[in-house]
């Protein structure tokens, strides 16, 4: 059953707050988080935006593939993708990303560094205007929530700040197609995300499922004016897996489907090992980029299309 909490509590009711985030976190890995700081109007309007965007000809979102930069900015097509690393499936999902965004004078895309490409935008005005207030409003709902996980590992609720000041966050828009009924297919293969939370949005339409621990796939809840939030990989392994990132799919939709995804990464070059006092480590330290690194690379590796 995946919990659901009110946000407003963190004014009213904090400690007792912590302490449901960290059991929703504990297990299943996922809650439901109503009545979030992020105002339902800007929401509103990047479900707007998506509709626009992915309503476009192919060969106008073509000009912003996703395969034109090594940056992970801009449109994925039906079959990009394959979120699970282990099956031939190819996902039916189209996609819009958007990550931080830097001025094309920056060092960092001056140097080409990992994820430090500017992002692309389609010829719609309002989009990134749009979407780049969406991107800092989620990043800052994504530190409150990062804030609560602070307190309940026993560390200082500002101590994750420094080490997201500069992040590989992402917005990812995402269009799911109606169930054809083709084999080999499916919205979005089980995995996991990558990062240290997920914050999500949808349209209400179902199809996100979530695997419990006892290996059966159940329904998440569509609730009004809410996020649904997740443990990531980073944040895994930062626990020592007193938080665990639970896979998750999308079934292919009876109606075409759009949630909007933001991911919550820390900056590149932050070390993601186990928080002292969390017993002896379980995974070896990374870096931040490295690890998104070796998950995209896997993602976007070429599988099987028939």
């Amino acid at each position: 059953m995946i919990p659901i909490i009110d946000w407003t509590r963190a004014e009213t009711d904090r400690d007792a707050l912590v302490k449901d985030i960290g059991a929703a976190f504990r297990n299943p890995g996922f809650m439901v988080l109503t009545n979030p700081d992020v105002p339902a109007s800007l929401r509103a309007d990047v479900f707007e935006f998506a509709d626009k965007f992915f309503d476009l000809t192919i060969a106008e979102k073509q000009q912003v593939s996703i395969l034109n930069t090594p940056h992970f900015r801009g449109w994925g097509a039906k079959g990009d993708e394959s979120l699970d690393e282990t099956q031939p499936q190819i996902d039916t999902k189209e996609t819009f990303n958007v990550g931080l965004d830097l001025p094309e004078n920056d060092p960092r895309v001056l140097a080409n560094d990992p994820f430090r490409g500017p992002n692309q935008w389609p010829d719609l005005p309002g989009f990134r205007d749009t979407l780049l207030a969406y991107y800092d409003a989620a990043q800052t709902q994504g530190l409150a929530i990062l804030s609560i996980i602070a307190q309940d590992l026993n560390l200082p609720a500002n101590h994750f700040d420094a080490l997201f000041k500069d992040p590989l966050s992402a917005l990812r828009m995402l269009r799911y197609p109606p169930a054809t009924g083709a084999q080999n297919k499916i919205g979005a293969g089980a995995h996991t995300d990558y990062g240290a939370i997920t914050l999500l949005m949808t349209d209400g339409e179902p199809g996100l499922q979530v695997r419990a621990r006892d290996g059966d796939w159940i329904d998440v809840p569509s609730v009004e004016n809410a996020y649904i939030v997740n443990i990531g990989d980073c944040m895994m392994r930062w626990s020592n897996d007193i938080y665990v990132s639970t896979p998750h799919r999308v079934l292919p939709p009876k109606n075409s489907r759009r949630s909007v995804a933001f991911f919550v990464e820390a900056n590149p070059d932050t070390i993601v090992e186990a928080f002292p006092g969390t017993g002896t480590p379980k995974y070896p330290a990374i870096r931040a980029a490295d690890y998104l690194q070796s998950r995209l690379d896997a993602t976007y590796a070429p599988k099987e299309t028939s």
